[in-house]
């Protein structure tokens, strides 16, 4: 008992109490705000552009004849899959950063998106799957796997899983499961024809077979993932400190990696490995949240999807009449962020 008052401030030192909840809400308003004009642009701008007014008019009285409203039709899935991916992806690269005190952890560059995708070609080259319901269960397995390989190998030595660590052993991984996919897809044209437009990661193509058997599993890891933010703030003070507050530290990381694969295997099935997306919206949303993760967890998740909506969007426009993919585009926002970050070396820990 005698622990409960340090255990309070120890929890939520000066700089946490500083973000008063009260000047959260408009924030919180403003995120919501952003996320549906994010979604609206998303069904009205494209190569066939819509009016607002139609816009408005295809969502509340739908005209089947109506070539405009057939058009928003078409991009309500593409829209709700960008939703659902961006929603996973910076959830879980949130939830990654707090788990592993690491700045530079994001499901791309630790390897774990890679791990995905390698896994979803050995599923069709070796066993020939060609369904939705297939690439899931082989991206769960390829981001769990690649999750445990990445923290074992950054784990070696003398300082243990260092962020520095975290990040080489990741790229490193990330390059060698990248290497051993390409060479299986060069040795089978079939391999390449299923997985080349799935590879570079887009939301553009998707159908409701696609969200309708991922929505429980991102609901299970939007859930498990949200319910964590209080223990990533007792995980964020040092492991010592965490189970003194009575935290079960071991259980903690388990649940939490448990949440991240689930979110990133739905994700990266669902839309293919897109890359960055976790490792810059949580530093954006650091600096209005501050470091309590009660509240970087869920606007990560809020905002996550309005940049990887604008840069499909964006995707759209640039290079009419073709498209340029999703991942390509994050992957160009995110690079230099990643490079930024590795050079602050004040942001070595978190």
């Amino acid at each position: 008992m005698a622990l409960d008052a340090p255990a309070s401030s120890a929890v939520l030192p000066p700089q946490r109490t500083s973000k008063r909840p009260s000047a959260r809400g408009p924030k919180l308003i403003a995120a919501i705000v952003l996320l549906v004009v994010a979604s609206a642009a998303s069904l009205a701008i494209g190569a066939r552009p819509i009016s607002m007014e139609t816009l408005v008019q295809a969502l509340t009285a739908f005209d089947p004849a109506n070539g405009d409203h057939a058009v928003v039709a078409s991009r309500i899935p593409r829209t709700i899959v960008g939703l659902l991916a961006g929603a996973a992806l910076g959830l879980a690269g949130a939830a990654m950063q707090g788990v592993a005190r690491n700045p530079l952890a994001d499901p791309g560059i630790l390897g774990v998106n890679s791990g995905a995708a390698l896994a979803v070609v050995l599923g069709i080259f070796v066993f020939g799957v060609t369904n939705f319901t297939g690439y899931i269960w082989f991206a769960f397995l390829g981001a769990a796997v690649a999750a445990v390989l990445v923290y074992a190998i950054a784990s070696l030595g003398r300082d243990g899983a260092t962020p520095v660590k975290l990040a080489l052993a990741g790229a490193a991984l990330s390059a060698g499961m990248v290497s051993l996919l390409n060479a299986v897809l060069v040795s089978s044209q079939q391999t390449f024809d299923t997985f080349r437009f799935w590879q570079v990661g887009s939301v553009a193509g998707r159908g409701w077979d696609v969200i309708v058997p991922v929505l429980p599993f991102l609901a299970f890891g939007f859930i498990l993932t949200l319910l964590t933010g209080k223990v990533l703030n007792s995980l964020s003070l040092g492991d010592d400190i965490a189970r003194g507050l009575g935290q079960n530290v071991t259980l903690a990381r388990a649940l939490t990696a448990l949440g991240v694969v689930v979110l990133c295997g739905a994700a990266t099935a669902a839309a293919g490995p897109i890359g960055f997306i976790g490792l810059v919206i949580p530093h954006m949303v650091r600096s209005f949240t501050g470091p309590d993760y009660r509240w970087i967890l869920p606007f990560s998740m809020m905002l996550a999807p309005v940049l990887l909506l604008s840069a499909d969007i964006l995707g759209r426009v640039i290079l009419p009449p073709g498209e340029v993919q999703v991942g390509i585009l994050t992957a160009v926002i995110g690079a230099p962020v990643f490079i930024w970050l590795v050079r602050r070396r004040k942001m070595a820990e978190l």
